[in-house]
Formats: structure tokens, C-alpha cells, sequence
């Protein structure tokens, strides 16, 4: 696959018919602990000679599948599910055993699969998050971490994180606060900067800062794998997210790209302003919605003429993001008339 895909995803040149092992594998464990690595491990794709260089024989069936039968088999399996739920669950649990399968999955099937690895269906797996959890994604900093946030982040067994996605649960797409469960949408957002992005998903890292939850149901969930406290507020809310951009920052260094996600609008934009000049930082909803918004606009005036100034706008549905369209548009239309937007025309 040239100019994007599984190989571009991952930076790495594809094994030849005469090599023995592939580019890939020279430094990763052999035999059963190969089969259970996530990230190397080929199912039957790996051929007789691979087989013999890493101890897999007899730990395989026989029968030898490419990626591409391996690929058409899980599609077929995916489609007698009936709930894009099990779907869901179908692909994480494959994003678990076989991460090259799973990208080159979802990048080959993305308009099928786009809408099971995120929204809408996540947001129901969020809601069900600790009834179908089933192995640790991501990574959890909770309250109970306070003044060891940077120990926990050495725990992450990657060090070339380029981009961290983080949320604190509370406003998890138009469903609310979820606390803890709200992880799926870090890990479900990051695989799309691997999938459509091409960012090596070793380099991504999806983050759950669990200060407790206000949702009287979760709480008493028996099912609930988060604080069961209510949500920190204020003073020690703040001094919990301080100590985690700045560890952010000591162990990633400053050119690691933090995307705050589903924060609630009260936090939202007050973080955004505040770590802007210091870090390396992005909120998708306030800032993406609003460029996504603006760009539409400015590719309408090709059809329809005049200026931004010319038209009147009216924003629906775009709840407590309502102001910054708004104001982007305002921004525009002002930079619209001077010599600098002219210039660049």
C-alpha cells in the first residue's frame, strides 16, 4: 500500500520473500510470548521461514493465511453481529492480539468501521465501559496519584510519545459524565491519528485523569472501575492537572501534542488558555469544531460570493461550544479586510 496504510502507520519498510525475519522483529520476544505481543504478533501471516527463526513451530496450526484472507474472515465475522456493541468489542479485542491486523482493518474498511471504533458507538461503550472491560488500555492517573504523577507516567512502557489524548470523563459526548469509563474516547480517538493520520500507534498514548464522577448510577454500579467519590472541584482539581502538564512535559518533553477531550465547558476553555503559551496543547471540540465550521463558510463563498460580512449565521446544536464558531467567524471576517489576508489570497 503506497502513500498511507498499515506501513506508512507504522514507519517501517515490509519484510521481502528472502528474508528470514522481518525488519520489524529483530529485537522482540520469540515463540508464545511473540504470539501474545500485540504489536508483532501475525496470527498464521507468518510464514514457514518465520516460523522456524522464532520458535513458533507447532505453536501455530499448520495452514499458512495472509493478512488479506485474515482481514476478509474478520469482516465476515464482524457483520453477523447484530449490535455495532459487539462489533466494538470485536475490534478491541483484536486491537489486543494483532495491532497490525486491526489498523489495516479499520484503514481498508474505514467508512464501515469508523462509526464502530468511534462515535456513535463508543459512546455507548463508555456507558458500559466496566461491564466489557476486559484488558488495560491507556493509562489511568487518579487522584490517589497526587505528587507521583511523573512515576506513573514511567510506568507507560513506550518513551517516544509524540501525542497524548486526555480526558477527564466528564462530558463524554452528549452523554455526560462517565468518570473513569469515559477512556474510550482517548483510545478510539488515537486510533484514528494512527489510521488516518499515520501516527505509529507506539507513539500515542491515551490518558483517563479520574477525579471521581458526579453520576449518582455509576457510583453504584458494582461494575464501575473508577473512584467511587463524588468529582473534585476547584483548588485540588487544578493542582492535580498542574502536576500532570508538567510531568507531561519532564518525561515527554515539549514537543509532545496534549488534545484535551470531553472536558466539560467549565474546565475546557479555562485549561486551554492556560497551558496554551507553555504547552504543546489542543481542545478538538472548541478548536477543531470551529475550524471545521469556518472552513465550510470559506468554501461556500466560492460558490455563492461575497464575504464572510455579507452573510448571517445562525449556530444550532453546537451546545457549549456555541461560542468559539462564533468568535472564529467574527476573527475571520475581520482578517478578511486587511493587507495580510489579501496578500495571501
Amino acid at each position: 500500500m503506497e502513500g498511507g496504510g498499515v506501513g506508512d502507520a507504522y514507519g517501517e519498510d515490509r519484510a521481502t520473500e528472502e528474508q528470514l525475519i522481518t525488519p520489524w522483529a529483530f529485537s522482540v520476544a520469540s515463540g508464545y510470548t511473540l504470539l501474545r505481543d500485540p504489536r508483532h504478533n501475525k496470527g498464521l501471516a507468518f510464514s514457514e521461514a518465520e516460523r522456524d527463526a522464532h520458535y513458533l513451530r507447532g505453536l501455530l496450526p499448520p495452514a499458512l493465511a495472509s493478512q488479506e484472507l485474515q482481514e476478509k474472515k474478520l469482516m465476515h465475522n464482524l457483520r453477523q453481529y447484530e449490535r455495532p456493541l459487539h462489533r466494538y468489542i470485536a475490534m478491541m479485542d483484536l486491537q489486543e492480539r494483532n495491532e497490525r491486523l486491526f489498523y489495516k482493518l479499520l484503514i481498508d474498511n474505514v467508512e464501515e468501521l469508523l462509526p464502530v471504533v468511534y462515535t456513535p458507538t463508543v459512546g455507548e461503550a463508555c456507558q458500559k465501559y466496566g461491564s466489557i472491560y476486559r484488558r488495560p488500555q491507556g493509562l489511568y492517573i487518579s487522584l490517589k496519584d497526587k505528587g507521583k504523577i511523573l512515576e506513573v507516567l514511567k510506568n507507560w512502557p513506550e518513551r517516544s510519545i509524540q501525542v497524548i489524548v486526555v480526558t477527564d470523563g466528564e462530558r463524554i459526548l452528549g452523554l455526560g459524565d462517565l468518570g473513569c469509563q469515559g477512556m474510550g474516547i482517548p483510545v478510539g480517538k488515537l486510533s484514528l491519528y494512527t489510521a488516518l493520520g499515520g501516527v505509529r500507534p507506539s507513539a500515542c498514548l491515551p490518558i483517563t485523569i479520574d477525579v471521581g464522577t458526579n453520576n449518582e448510577a455509576l457510583l453504584n454500579d458494582d461494575f464501575y472501575i473508577g473512584l467511587r467519590q463524588r468529582r473534585a472541584t476547584g483548588e485540588e482539581y487544578h493542582e492535580l492537572v498542574e502536576e500532570f502538564m508538567a510531568a507531561v512535559k519532564q518525561n515527554y518533553g515539549e514537543k509532545v501534542l496534549t488534545q484535551f477531550e470531553d472536558f466539560a465547558n467549565h474546565n475546557a476553555f479555562d485549561l486551554l488558555e492556560k497551558y496554551r503559551e507553555s504547552h504543546l496543547v489542543f481542545n478538538d471540540d472548541i478548536q477543531g469544531t470551529a475550524s471545521v465550521v469556518l472552513a465550510g463558510l470559506l468554501a461556500a463563498l466560492k460558490v455563492v460570493g461575497g464575504t464572510l460580512a455579507d452573510h448571517t449565521y445562525l449556530f444550532l446544536g453546537l451546545a457549549s461550544r456555541l461560542p468559539r464558531p462564533d468568535d472564529l467567524v467574527k476573527y475571520a471576517e475581520s482578517c478578511m479586510y486587511t493587507p495580510t489576508y489579501r496578500s495571501y489570497r
